[in-house]
């Protein structure tokens, strides 16, 4: 269904769904049952994150369908792909950033951020629940994303001790987050249990994207 230009997509396999995952354009991932069905949705979700490229002083390319789309890469994923998240870094993450690629990284994470932070604040405290009454509510799920990105932070070598938490708080940390990031390097990851700095910007732009546009659903 992608056509042979176009956005760059690639598409990480799990053993049921699949996520199709914008390359040069950091958070825009989603998942689905297939590959054309991922790439569909990638699709569908290009206006909501053409915002989040508008705060970062960019402008996406206009995606209308999974035609406007290219897949260039393929990899296989995980029971956690199934789960629902973007689990496996591809070989070219661990390739040099330049400069100019890393502030641009660093542009999109922030505005990443700026989304889920505008996106809450317009959202009432709780939340229409799902058919089976599940779902967390929005404080909940801004706490949820906080503290999964105390864990990502560690996976790029930014850490905290308590006192340091308490005093700076998430602020803090996502400004040593940004730091680390908008800093050219040779990509690979830091430690044996690091994460390629471009698969950890994306991974955690997705978390806070996906989380901002769950609240945006279950908000009407």
């Amino acid at each position: 269904m992608a056509r042979s230009s176009g956005v760059g997509v690639y598409l990480e396999h799990g053993p049921k769904r699949t996520f199709a995952c914008a390359l040069d354009w950091p958070g825009w991932c989603r998942v689905a049952r297939g590959d054309d069905a991922a790439l569909e949705m990638l699709a569908g979700y290009a206006a909501r994150y053409a915002r989040v490229a508008t705060r970062a002083g960019l402008t996406l390319p206009s995606v209308r369908s999974a035609g406007d789309l290219r897949v260039v890469a393929h990899v296989d994923g995980t029971m956690t792909t199934d789960f629902g998240a973007p689990d496996v870094p591809l070989p070219s993450d661990a390739e040099p950033v330049s400069g100019a690629e890393a502030k641009r990284m660093a542009a999109l994470l922030d505005a990443a951020w700026q989304e889920l932070a505008a996106v809450a604040k317009r959202s009432p405290a709780s939340l229409r629940k799902g058919p089976r009454g599940g779902g967390r509510d929005r404080d909940a799920m801004v706490e949820h994303v906080v503290n999964a990105e105390r864990a990502y932070a560690r996976k790029l070598d930014v850490r905290m001790t308590a006192q340091e938490w308490r005093e700076g708080g998430v602020a803090e940390m996502r400004r040593r987050i940004l730091d680390a990031v908008s800093r050219p390097s040779d990509g690979r990851p830091v430690g044996a249990r690091g994460w390629p700095v471009r698969y950890m910007v994306r991974r955690t732009a997705w978390h806070a994207l996906d989380h901002a546009w769950e609240m945006e659903d279950r908000s009407t």
